[in-house]
């Protein structure tokens, strides 16, 4: 087993911060320095220079860093190969999924059960956070596959497509049917979005910025941090206006609770990417899931 100290350093040495290892970490910041300061002292030396508020690795600490990621890398390793000698055709052990919201809600529920009918050994969890969140817990070593949308590309991690999607405008469905609104119109009506690091959120901002428009210059009349939660407001409030994925729309369009909107000049295309850690091997469960979500989402086209 891998000293959790070392995870701690890569935290550190990852975010330059022990505020953001210690909340990846899910421990208190002193613990992380505490870490830090017996990492110092068994190696006698300093392995972070502090210098106010911004931290800075050494000599020593950088030398560290590649012992740690090839310690982490080695364990990760170890314990495929030990999986493949007890169970050599099929794949076991632990699945850390981890997708942001709309993926999470809309897209995976649906496959899941049938992965694990087709690999019973693997035991899945899946976390549901927005895309920064994910990024975030990959990078820390709490996922080993990642599901995200938006635009953002963090060069510590391999993106990779997954599933085409697209943005529409919706409100509270109205006696005469959807018209078609000015740009300008539809961002006068009181808009409900998702929250701050949402991929969601992310596109619409981008597009937004692209025709020199500022999100703050709007009305917003509420963040969410669900899309759930974004179509009941709206159901509830007919003047409002909301953005959200096309896919998750199917059974308030079906039932006529909600309708989109098209909005003149504004097309909102994005994708769905799977992602893991850049130069990482994923896990052989990992790999498994990835083809087989690979497969099955072609009939989602």
């Amino acid at each position: 087993m891998s000293d959790f100290r070392l995870r701690v350093f890569q935290a550190v040495a990852q975010h330059l911060s022990f505020t953001k290892a210690a909340q990846g970490l899910f421990i208190t910041q002193p613990a992380v320095t505490k870490h830090i300061r017996e990492l110092e002292r068994q190696y006698g030396q300093r392995l972070l220079e502090r210098r106010g508020n911004r931290v800075a690795l050494t000599e020593a600490g950088r030398l560290l860093l590649a012992h740690a990621d090839a310690v982490m890398g080695a364990q990760q390793q170890l314990e495929e190969r030990l999986h493949a000698l007890r169970d050599p055709d099929e794949a076991a052990g632990r699945l850390r999924l981890g997708a942001s919201t709309t993926l999470s809600q809309y897209v995976l529920p649906s496959l899941l059960p049938a992965f694990q009918r087709r690999y019973p050994k693997v035991e899945l969890t899946l976390l549901n956070a927005n895309s920064e969140h994910i990024a975030e817990a990959l990078l820390h070593g709490n996922l080993d596959l990642g599901f995200v949308e938006g635009r953002s590309r963090s060069r510590d991690l391999h993106h990779e497509l997954l599933l085409p999607d697209e943005l529409v405008a919706v409100r509270a469905a109205t006696p005469a049917g959807p018209a078609p609104l000015a740009l300008a119109e539809a961002l006068a009506c009181p808009l409900v979005l998702r929250e701050r690091g949402s991929g969601t959120l992310e596109v619409l901002e981008f597009a937004l910025r692209e025709r020199k428009i500022k999100l703050a210059s709007l009305s917003v009349a509420f963040y969410f941090d669900n899309t759930e939660a974004i179509k009941s407001y709206l159901e509830a409030a007919p003047e409002a206006l909301g953005f959200v994925s096309r896919r998750a729309l199917s059974r308030e369009l079906a039932t006529g609770h909600l309708e989109i909107v098209p909005v003149t000049s504004l097309h909102l295309p994005r994708q769905f990417d799977a992602v893991w850690v850049q130069g990482q091997p994923l896990t052989r469960p990992a790999q498994r899931f990835l083809v087989f979500v690979q497969q099955h989402v072609k009939v989602m086209l």
